[in-house]
């Protein structure tokens, strides 16, 4: 940390790019966030290049206007400033080491700042369409925050990312946090989803009562919905599970699972 901050029971948003954000929706989210701070003060980095694998994860090489050659290593910063209150924006990529770790620092940093409500944020792969509105299903460390957030996301076991992690190491210092969860179309989960990062942005503010303009979000959404729709025009067996998607959304979804599994793993084989 280089310095305190000058901030008074902020709100923390963490998000973290890599494996767990579907159509970068918390990426976007954050980045959409962080270039309408006011006051914008970053204060604090971790360092990764010891944590990360940087043939995954490479260093970024440019030119300073001196002519010096720099090379920015990755790293998780901490940026303070105000969205109509203040905030803290905790955001990087997803190390490869040492999370726990990570987790503590941030949870740590958390308490020592007066954090009194942290959200992170993040996009899931899921059986819904390009057509409809993003869903976003919560997940939260207290049953009372669960109840003020919902829709939730169903129990899952498995893998997980560093979102969880931390959202777990918060909860456990106390401070309340809940995981938003943009639900990106399955089908195009690997392509940046400016929808998704609308949705994220939306509810987040909605629920920590920030002051945020769609408005640099809303042309980007419309401009990838007409995309996809294009995309869809010359691929009409793909075209055909997404009109199922899109009629069948508020019913039972299995069979569209299956059926879009066994496409996308021809597509593999091509």
């Amino acid at each position: 940390m280089d310095h305190r901050p000058l901030v008074n029971e902020p709100v923390m948003i963490v998000g973290f790019s890599g494996w767990v954000d579907a159509g970068l929706a918390g990426a976007t989210a954050l980045s959409v966030l962080a270039e309408q701070l006011d006051r914008e003060d970053e204060f604090a980095a971790i360092e990764l290049a010891e944590m990360m694998d940087l043939q995954q994860t490479r260093p970024v090489a440019h030119w300073a206007d001196d002519g010096t050659r720099v090379i920015e290593w990755p790293r998780i910063t901490w940026v303070a400033g105000r969205l109509g209150r203040d905030v803290v924006i905790v955001s990087g990529p997803e190390p490869s080491l040492q999370w726990q770790a990570v987790a503590s620092t941030i949870a740590d940093t958390a308490r020592d700042l007066g954090v009194r409500s942290a959200y992170t944020l993040a996009g899931m792969p899921a059986i819904v369409s390009h057509r409809r509105p993003v869903p976003v299903l919560a997940t939260a460390t207290q049953r009372s925050l669960a109840q003020e957030i919902a829709p939730l996301r169903g129990a899952y076991g498995g893998p997980t990312g560093l979102q969880t992690i931390v959202q777990r190491a918060l909860g456990d210092a106390d401070i309340p946090a809940a995981g938003l969860w943009a639900q990106v179309p399955q089908y195009v989960s690997g392509s940046p989803s400016p929808p998704a990062a609308r949705a994220l942005v939306q509810r987040l503010a909605e629920l920590a009562r920030l002051e945020v303009d769609l408005g640099p979000l809303d042309a980007r959404s419309d401009a990838y919905v007409a995309r996809v729709d294009e995309g869809l025009a010359s691929r009409p067996d793909v075209r055909e599970i997404v009109d199922r998607i899109d009629h069948e959304q508020s019913g039972n979804t299995d069979d569209l699972v299956s059926e879009i599994e066994r496409f996308l793993r021809s597509q593999g084989d091509e």
